[in-house]
């Protein structure tokens, strides 16, 4: 029980109160890495590079631009854009102004979008060229918007029947930067990010300045993602997509190389950025990096400053790590949601770890990890009991700390349970504090009574050489109520028939699972349907199979 003493009966310190304020990290940059590059792969199809000085000073530009526009402190300014220089200044000069940056995931169904930027009510949306069509159809369902402004320079500005539009170059131009970054309260709002809305309507998470810069100090760390001056950054995780993971804000306060791959994340062109500028550390989920993987072993490429990769959103498959670790890449595994800013854990070895055999170190590292400084954690059954970390019990993942969402935005009930909030994940926790996901609690496949995980299902498909992703979901059985079903997407160069690969897939499992386990059956598709931030969607997969026969 937490014990609280009357702030009147301390000895309080005599230090500065200086608020912790997003702009004063691009002023850090500035003045302490004001060199250091900025490169991105723009829409227009170049590249661009700047550096942080470059950067401190177009967001102010962008901040004197939005008091021009009047924008109040407090107003919500929606960005439709992929990662760029152009997205990174509006971070900067959207929340150093006292205004709330809303980053809105196009990925989303255009319902969900118009849902989205009526719910925040943005006063201006910025876009990327590519997303005009997008803007078009928003343009009459979204009445609080009064200005739409393009992510472009003057020359390549498009044309448009439907909207009168702004180019964001023209604005910048008009401002000459004089502008001094306010101060105010470090709890006031600085950014929205809502969820991926695959049940139910998306949901808003509204962070503070506080609760952004401490998730900054807490992922720049060495036991986290250990960024620093030395680092060149790669982030493929989308800036829509909780703010990148914070590194927008982690470079920025280390002094890191960033680079910005834009729209083309195929893996030809992330080879190409990671290879020329010297990338060393890169941000995303597991669908981006097959691509990234199948492309590297069928030129016969290698990596050169790539050292590691953190992989997130969901998780990584044990033959995907090995193949990294081929290549001489680390995969640090984490684990994280919207309501988190988003990092809850990071995998990573102890010293005592080190004299661990390679196969009990992988094991490790397989989980998603220990928390952060920040974040605490605890697995519960279905009373709400506590259950012990001992790896082996597991149960509702319950988290709470300081970049944690204490309700949704607009929201009239608070999700906390008792303070802490719930992920929705099914984990364990080990005795040295590594949580592995065993599974959502809605993707969980309750067999007889008895509970398999989908996650454990998937990892085992993935290594299979045929197998380029794999997905695991509950279908219905008569006598076990819920049985597993593995749909497969096949590597492009397998030829061989499916029947024959059906059962050699099924042969793949033995001795790696338990017996019961082994899915009952496997059916093929061409291509995967994913969620808009790159993980499986197992609904839509689960309405697509649900008249699915199991042999009996």
């Amino acid at each position: 029980m937490t014990t609280f003493i009357d702030s009147n009966a301390l000895l309080m310190s005599q230090m500065m109160s200086q608020p912790m304020l997003i702009s004063s990290l691009l002023t850090h940059a500035k003045n302490n890495y004001g060199t250091t590059e900025i490169v991105s792969r723009r829409t227009e199809g170049d590249i661009h590079r700047y550096t942080y000085a470059d950067c401190e000073q177009r967001a102010r530009q962008v901040a004197q631009m939005l008091s021009r526009l009047d924008v109040q402190p407090g107003d919500r300014i929606g960005t439709l854009a992929w990662n760029g220089y152009r997205h990174l200044e509006l971070y900067y000069g959207i929340s150093g102004s006292g205004s709330v940056c809303h980053t809105i995931n196009p990925r989303l169904f255009e319902e969900q979008i118009a849902y989205i930027i009526n719910h925040a009510e943005d006063k201006i949306i910025f876009f990327d060229i590519t997303f005009l069509s997008l803007v078009e159809k928003m343009v009459p369902q979204c009445p609080t918007v009064q200005h739409w402004v393009c992510l472009s320079d003057k020359n390549k500005m498009p044309s448009s029947e439907i909207i009168e539009l702004a180019c964001y170059e023209t604005l910048i131009a008009n401002e000459n930067g004089d502008y001094a970054w306010p101060v105010f309260d470090e709890f006031a709002a600085s950014a929205l990010c809502y969820t991926s809305g695959t049940t139910g309507r998306p949901k808003g998470a509204l962070y503070s300045h506080r609760s952004t810069i401490l998730h900054a100090y807490a992922s720049a760390l060495p036991g986290s993602l250990s960024i620093s001056s030395a680092e060149v950054i790669m982030p493929v995780v989308p800036m829509f997509h909780v703010n990148a993971w914070g590194t927008p804000y982690s470079c920025p306060m280390t002094g890191a190389k960033i680079v910005f791959p834009g729209a083309k994340l195929d893996g030809a062109s992330l080879f190409e950025l990671i290879d020329t500028e010297q990338v060393t550390m890169a941000a995303g989920v597991p669908t981006i990096w097959a691509g990234l993987l199948q492309y590297v072993k069928e030129q016969n490429h290698s990596f050169h400053s790539f050292k590691r990769t953190v992989i997130g959103g969901s998780t990584c498959p044990p033959a995907m790590m090995a193949s990294f670790s081929e290549y001489g890449v680390n995969v640090v595994h984490a684990w994280g949601m919207t309501e988190l800013s988003p990092i809850g854990t990071v995998a990573g070895l102890k010293a005592v770890d080190l004299q661990k055999s390679k196969s009990e170190q992988n094991h490790i590292l397989q989980k998603q990890g220990r928390s952060l400084y920040g974040i605490e954690m605890k697995i519960v059954d279905g009373e709400g009991k506590q259950l012990p970390n001992d790896g082996k019990a597991f149960g509702d993942l319950m988290v709470k700390g300081s970049w944690v969402i204490s309700n949704y935005y607009r929201a009239e009930e608070s999700p906390l349970v008792d303070g802490w909030f719930p992920t929705g994940d099914v984990s364990t926790i080990d005795a040295d504090g590594n949580m592995q996901i065993t599974d959502r609690s809605k993707d969980v496949i309750k067999s007889g009574g008895e509970w398999i995980s989908s996650i454990d299902i998937e990892n085992v498909a993935i290594a299979h050489p045929a197998v380029l992703i794999a997905a695991c979901i509950s279908v219905h059985h008569p006598k076990w109520d819920e049985r597993p079903l593995l749909v497969v997407v096949k590597k492009t160069e397998i030829l061989q028939d499916e029947q024959s690969l059906k059962k050699d897939i099924l042969a793949f499992f033995e001795g790696k699972v338990a017996k019961w386990w082994i899915p009952d059956d496997v059916t093929f598709i061409d291509q995967m349907p994913l969620t808009a931030t790159g993980k499986l969607m197992k609904l839509k997969l689960r309405e697509l199979f649900k008249d699915h026969r199991l042999a009996q």
